[in-house]
Parts: C-alpha cells; structure tokens; sequence
C-alpha cells in the first residue's frame, strides 16, 4: 500500500451551504399566483368573429365552446361547406385569443421562465 494509505470519506459537506429558505417562499408564491391566475383565466370568456361577422364564436378559459351564433344570411342550402368553413375559423380563433391570454398571464408570473406550462 502506498505511504499515508487510503483516507476514506468524502469531506467537506455539499458546497452550499443548504437549501435557500427564502428561495423556496418564493417558488411557493408563485405556484399560488399561477394557481390564481389559471383559476380567473378559466373564468373568462373569448369571443372572435368570421366571414365579415356573420359568425360568431365565444369559447371559456377552458376551452369550451360556451356560444355560436350565426346570422341567418350566412345559412345558405347550396353552400354549407362555406358556412362550416366560418365556423371553424371563428372557433379557431376565439380558442387563440384563450391560449394567448394565458400564455401572457402566465408569463407576467413567471418572468417569462419556460415552466413547461
């Protein structure tokens, strides 16, 4: 065996000094203020039109449909592929208003970290 042997251990502790308390209050917060926020965003209502207006779709924070309205001069027999067309684009829409506000209240949170959310 070499002169001194072998000393075993790992010495000295974990560099750090410990887990930061006031980091973890902070993490906490903003789990509770992203809480909050989700609960208000889910709440809201978002509405988008198409085809000049004569489709009209609101869709909840929680991307439910809530209400469609269709003007009847936008009903026409020969032509529903157009009408359906209308529709999911005003969907469509509404559900992008919803997420965008989200993804900005969110943001307001986190500072714009990547939560994966």
């Amino acid at each position: 065996m070499a002169k001194g042997g072998f000393r075993g251990g790992y010495g000295g502790g974990f560099g750090g000094g410990g887990v930061n308390m006031n980091m973890i209050k902070q993490a906490q917060k903003m789990q509770q203020d992203m809480l909050k926020m989700q609960a208000e965003l889910e709440e809201k209502q978002y509405t988008a039109t198409a085809g000049g207006g004569v489709v009209t779709a609101t869709v909840s924070g929680k991307r439910e449909l809530v209400t469609l309205k269709i003007e009847p001069d936008a009903v026409d027999p020969e032509d529903v592929e157009m009408l359906e067309d209308t529709i999911v684009a005003a969907v469509n829409e509404a559900l992008r208003k919803a997420e965008t506000s989200m993804s900005e209240g969110m943001s307001k949170i986190t500072g714009g970290m990547n939560l994966g959310l």
